[in-house]
């Protein structure tokens, strides 16, 4: 391709298919002003001796400060530190208000909560076109077990971990079966019915069945639902809230009537909010046996896209933590 009809946004988004980490580089100017921008240049160069390099737009207001200081600080951003990566990829805004810094070996701020950090001194610069080079010694570094942030095709997005080889469920099907441990419904369901087996001996211990689990965890965040109210958010699991279902809940203590303009609304008894609490701290038990095996990032990436595909297949239900239908979200 001729240099002519090279095309620099083309050039650019086809770099962006290579994905990336995302950082942010700290340093101090030369009155003590803490400076800072996110890259994601950054790279490692050696192993012995460890040096690392990340390199710096020409253009950019921050560049005499990064030539003149000697030491300077890559924090490798975690997936919740998004909004950090915004902010000091900015200009004009006073990114570092709020932040309380960590003690480094160095002046140069040190960004607590990162996936890992390299506190540098410059060992090398050099001449990158539009950019300059730095090349810098890692004085000291640490990591942590939060899943990264990571850069791909123009979005910040999140990295879930791919298994060395294929998971498999069980034995292929024949070919004339259609039925397959890859269809998106299959996995969904058996994945959830796994993950409610355990919660199903908790409710039976408290006299709950799986409808009681809906209604008192539905009333633990609206309050004051009628029963028509309880059956529009809860219809979507096949089960029906009746009367009777009601009666019983109420019998147990776990709930209570109110009579609104003749209109039976219900709401949760200090009885049903200990034993939807119990419920709940169950739930996030299982959940965090998971992250343990899974890993966070893998928890974090599931929990995106199962929200994405609620939002795709939603019918239309209505928004349970939005107060509707003269209720209002429950309060702890």
């Amino acid at each position: 391709m001729s240099q002519a009809s090279f095309d620099p946004q083309a050039f650019r988004a086809a770099l962006g298919t290579f994905t990336t980490g995302v950082t942010i580089i700290t340093t101090r100017g030369d009155d003590d002003t803490p400076i800072g921008v996110t890259a994601n240049s950054f790279n490692s160069v050696s192993l012995n001796p460890p040096l690392v390099l990340w390199s710096l737009a020409k253009s950019a207001n921050s560049l005499p400060a990064f030539e003149t200081g000697r030491h300077w600080n890559v924090h490798v951003l975690s997936a919740d530190q998004q909004a950090l990566a915004a902010s000091f990829a900015a200009q004009g805004t006073d990114k570092f208000g709020g932040l309380e810094l960590e003690p480094g070996i160095s002046p140069a701020p040190l960004l607590p909560h990162c996936t890992a950090r390299f506190q540098c001194r410059t060992a090398f610069r050099y001449d990158g076109g539009d950019h300059v080079i730095f090349v810098g010694e890692v004085l000291a570094y640490d990591r942590s077990a939060l899943p990264p942030l990571v850069y791909q095709a123009g979005q910040y997005a999140i990295a879930a971990r791919k298994a060395r080889q294929e998971v498999r469920l069980g034995a292929t099907p024949p070919p004339e079966c259609s039925y397959t441990e890859d269809l998106l419904g299959y996995l969904l369901g058996r994945a959830h019915y796994q993950m409610l087996f355990a919660l199903r001996q908790l409710l039976a211990s408290h006299a709950l069945d799986e409808p009681a689990f809906f209604i008192l965890s539905t009333l633990s965040v609206r309050d004051r639902l009628t029963r028509d109210g309880l059956n529009a958010i809860i219809g979507y699991t096949g089960f029906e809230v009746t009367a009777r279902q009601l009666e019983t809940l109420e019998g147990q203590g776990y709930i209570a009537r109110e009579i609104d303009g003749g209109v039976a609304r219900y709401v949760l008894t200090a009885d049903g909010r200990e034993a939807s609490l119990r419920q709940i701290a169950h739930a996030k038990a299982v959940e965090q046996d998971l992250a343990d095996v899974l890993g966070a990032g893998d928890i974090m990436v599931l929990k995106l896209l199962l929200k994405r595909l609620i939002t795709t297949t939603d019918p239309g239900l209505p928004d349970i933590w939005a107060a509707d239908d003269g209720a209002s979200p429950a309060t702890a």
